[in-house]
């Protein structure tokens, strides 16, 4: 019999491209899409979908219930950046979202969570190059501090109820796919698209910004594979750091003039600023490579020639 997986939150950036390609290997009547509103019609309109609130136990056990779903992803959050202007907001819908979750597969209504954490767990008393995956965690957003709580909570489920739930720190992500949803790292995926629209971009954080970045293909590759993993071979349930590049805006931009000569790029440093500054430069995922043979295939130079490639493509209708 065939895993039957939710996706909650698929119509967000990571949510549906993890979609897409969960259909691509399961089926697509075994991968059932949704989220609080039809807001990506794309998703919506692919294969089965539900309108399901995060942060209602009941209208997400009764989606678990009318599909027999043994699995979900939970990508539904509200992320740094926006976090920091409804603080309130954030905290309810991070935390009951998870709650309501790991209390299904506690009653055994499910048999395996996903779960997203992020290298916004880590504040500035964090060691900056090369973060280990035990370490200082003193966030300073609520976006950070729910993904902290989050760990923790997911590690207790396990240890006392025996939740599968496994998890990961996405860092910053790039797709050309979907438009970022308030992150602090949207820099990098806004930065290609006015690249190729307008020929210049002004950028919210400054050009030595350097911070952990992944390319799209790889977060959902890595997403899959720790799903995949036999469990006893994961050594962390709280949750798994992950890395693949570290890069400022600066570096980004002379990729970019590889392709586009004449691109120019501005900085305008506003309250996002702080938020970069209190994250690690680089993260060491030993853990992840060792447990589940975790490995990136981008690089920048890699990562930009794809995004150029497909950005140009999409807007290649715009221009005639």
């Amino acid at each position: 019999m065939s895993s039957k997986i939710l996706i909650i939150g698929a119509c967000g950036q990571i949510g549906s491209e993890l979609t897409y390609k969960l259909r691509e290997i399961h089926g697509n009547d075994n991968v059932i899409a949704s989220d609080i509103s039809y807001t990506n019609l794309e998703i919506v309109n692919s294969g089965i979908f539900e309108i399901v609130d995060a942060q209602d136990y009941s209208s997400i056990h009764i989606c678990v219930e009318k599909h027999k779903i043994d699995t979900i992803y939970l990508m539904a959050a509200m992320l740094s950046a926006t976090g920091e202007k409804y603080p309130m907001k954030a905290w309810d819908l991070n935390m009951s979202s998870l709650f309501n979750v790991l209390n299904l597969a506690k009653a055994k209504f499910i048999s395996k969570v996903f779960w997203p954490s992020s290298i916004a767990v880590f504040g500035p008393t964090t060691p900056k190059e090369q973060t280990s995956q035990h370490t200082i965690m003193e966030p300073t957003t609520v976006y950070g501090i729910t993904k902290q709580v989050g760990e923790r909570w997911c590690e207790y489920y396990f240890d006392k109820y025996g939740v599968d739930v496994r998890s990961i720190r996405y860092p910053g992500i790039v797709s050309w796919k979907t438009m970022p949803g308030g992150g602090t790292t949207d820099y990098a995926v806004e930065i290609y698209h006015k690249a190729i629209t307008d020929g210049k971009y002004e950028s919210f954080l400054s050009e030595d910004t350097e911070l952990p970045m992944m390319f799209m293909d790889d977060a959902i590759t890595a997403t899959i594979q720790i799903m995949d993993a036999p469990a006893n071979q994961l050594s962390i349930r709280s949750s798994y750091n992950l890395a693949a590049m570290s890069f400022t805006p600066k570096d980004i931009a002379g990729e970019i003039q590889k392709h586009i000569r004449d691109f120019i790029i501005t900085y305008n440093p506003d309250f996002r600023q702080q938020i970069a500054d209190s994250w690690p430069k680089s993260i060491d995922d030993s853990y992840a490579r060792k447990d589940w043979n975790w490995n990136h295939q981008f690089d920048l130079e890699k990562m930009t020639n794809e995004m150029i490639l497909q950005l140009k493509k999409k807007y290649a209708p715009a221009e005639n």
